[in-house]
């Protein structure tokens, strides 16, 4: 959205779910046809039905998980933001009106800009009894080292980071809290990912939710810079996973025609609305502890999970429990009011046996085969690279709204819903072009306009191109993951999508500092991101194309994938313009 969170944009077949196994029914010698052959759960959907009143309803439950995500990504920003002007607070001058206090004792920059980390070094108590309040450009000045003022007129309301002083000196503390929240994500990664894959797919979302919401609270009562460090590492553990373990058991029930549209619409719908309120919410409460509770008590809703939200049948089949996976498929029979044949559901059962077995064979493979052969290494090494680019392009522009010149709240809530008009393109365009130009043109765009952002003046001009880049990494961002699901093999596909997945959440621990190199130039941050989105773009180019392509089941199949491609290969041009007429392919 990670992901995006952000999360993760799939079409069913990230995290090692497998593409329909339907077999091609042709009749027999009689005119009849011969008997489904079923291979795999997606069989089942033509007699469960494959977008249902339960698919429906699943679809809707979404909407809490989303907006879980979405407030424990971007929360933060609105708790730690800092106004633009702010400058030592003098004791003994409070008698004094503010306007008069920053007069007499900070010293101006020029005309119209005041100092925000120096003071005049004088005795006040002797300048006030002179009576005389215009300040000497000749007195000596030192840096703050007490409270400070603020002028609350861009953020209007107190934040952590103005209530304790994180300034000058300590400004670069924002920056650091949210990198130790993207250590929490690692360390919550690994364990809400063993849960799911030891205990279930419902107690990891329970678990994974409840760190969020214990943490969230926690924070509304932080008073130092390492306590609020300590509560955002803990709801980092809750970051992505509080809505993606949701979203994929989701996307494993519905038929796989409907997988793009409820993977990408519940991100496109649901986690943009969500994100676009949290600035609202901020300026709406005008209190960061109020707002913290307000983005952070929801999440105790998971706690009704186990009611609501079926447990994944895939993962049951997996472990054997094949009775409890029947069981719910059996309540989709009833609320979808369709009927699964008996001779079918006897024969899924004896599949079912061989299904648990396949995925005991899985676990015979580790992350390492990706990287014992050369062609495999090389797609492997360059997936981890661009997702890491990726996520920090995509991030760096979450963050650098507030160094655009622009209301920070506004230009957050229109960059955020840039990903609505992303996921729906996508949707429309990216079984026509294909993942490989695709992702490189997208990737290219948002760099290029984030360089372009750097050319024009603060405001309305950089905010415009900046938001043009966010748009453009966008769609990136949704590509991202289902091209590495549909480039690595069966057998080691869950365990690389993780190691791709945890890779991102280590770059964006450098994010942060990124954004906070503002304070030196406002042009920095958007340097930095173009340049890594157009290297990450470029890196595309070497991956082979995966459009309607069957995906790699083993690891030679991983080695040979994509061989016998070129470089200027084009999907839309070999489907309508490279492949022979219709009567030479089949020589009519």
């Amino acid at each position: 959205m990670e992901s995006h969170e952000k999360t993760l944009k799939t079409t069913g077949e990230t995290y090692g779910l497998e593409p329909v196994a339907l077999e091609m029914q042709q009749p027999n010698g009689n005119g009849s046809l011969p008997k489904r052959v079923l291979k795999d759960l997606d069989d089942l959907f033509p007699y469960i039905g494959g977008f249902g009143w339960y698919q429906r309803i699943l679809f809707l439950l979404m909407i809490p998980y989303a907006f879980f995500f979405a407030f424990v990504y971007f929360a933060q920003i609105f708790m730690t933001v800092v106004p633009s002007e702010h400058w030592c607070y003098v004791p003994e001058l409070a008698n004094l009106t503010v306007e008069e206090r920053r007069h007499l004792s900070i010293p101006q920059k020029d005309l119209t800009k005041y100092e925000k980390c120096l003071v005049y070094d004088v005795d006040w108590t002797g300048v006030l009894e002179t009576g005389n309040l215009m300040p000497d450009s000749k007195w000596p000045s030192k840096k703050c080292n007490g409270r400070w003022e603020f002028n609350f007129t861009d953020v209007p309301y107190e934040t952590i980071a103005t209530e304790l002083g994180w300034v000058c000196d300590k400004d670069n503390y924002p920056a650091t809290a949210q990198a130790i929240f993207f250590c929490g994500s690692i360390i919550g990664g690994l364990i809400f990912g063993w849960v799911a894959d030891k205990y279930g797919r419902v107690p990891a979302i329970v678990g994974t939710n409840m760190a969020g919401f214990l943490a969230g609270v926690g924070t509304a009562f932080a008073n130092s810079f390492w306590s609020f460090c300590l509560c955002r590492f803990l709801v980092g553990l809750a970051y992505d996973n509080c809505f993606v373990i949701m979203y994929i058991v989701v996307v494993e029930y519905v038929g796989p025609k409907w997988r793009t549209f409820v993977a990408n619409m519940s991100i496109a719908v649901y986690f943009t609305f969500a994100a676009c309120l949290l600035p609202w919410i901020a300026l709406g409460v005008s209190n960061w502890k109020v707002y913290t509770l307000i983005t952070s008590v929801p999440l105790v809703l998971s706690l009704l999970t186990p009611w609501f939200v079926p447990e994944s049948a895939r993962w049951l089949i997996s472990q054997g429990r094949l009775d409890e996976a029947f069981k719910i498929l059996k309540k989709f029979e009833r609320v979808n009011g369709t009927k699964i044949p008996e001779d079918i559901l006897k024969e899924f059962k004896d599949t079912a046996t061989e299904i648990a077995k396949a995925e005991a064979e899985i676990k015979n493979y580790s992350v390492v085969d990706l990287f014992k052969t050369p062609r495999l290494r090389r797609h492997s090494i360059l997936l981890v690279v661009i997702w890491m680019s990726i996520a920090m392009v995509f991030d760096g522009h979450v963050r650098n709204v507030g160094s655009l010149g622009l209301d920070m709240f506004l230009t957050f809530t229109i960059a955020t819903a840039t990903e609505f008009p992303a996921d729906i393109f996508l949707i429309l365009i990216l079984d026509i072009l294909g993942r490989r130009w695709l992702a490189f043109g997208s990737m290219l765009m948002s760099g290029l306009f984030s360089f372009l952002a750097t050319t024009v003046p603060l405001g309305i001009p950089s905010a415009s191109l900046a938001i043009v880049g966010r748009f453009a990494v966008n769609i990136s961002y949704n590509i991202g993951m289902q091209y590495a699901a549909e480039l690595l093999p069966t057998v080691v596909r869950a365990q690389g999508l993780a190691l791709i997945h945890i890779s991102g959440y280590v770059a964006t621990i450098l994010v942060p500092y990124i954004v906070y190199s503002a304070t030196i130039s406002p042009e920095i941050p958007l340097l930095i991101l173009g340049a890594i989105g157009i290297f990450g773009g470029c890196l595309c180019l070497f991956l082979p194309e995966s459009m309607g392509k069957n995906m790699p089941q083993t690891i030679q199949d991983g080695e040979e994938y994509g061989s016998e491609q070129k470089f200027w290969d084009m999907p839309c041009c070999k489907r309508k313009i490279c492949e022979p007429p219709v009567e030479q392919q089949y020589k009519i």
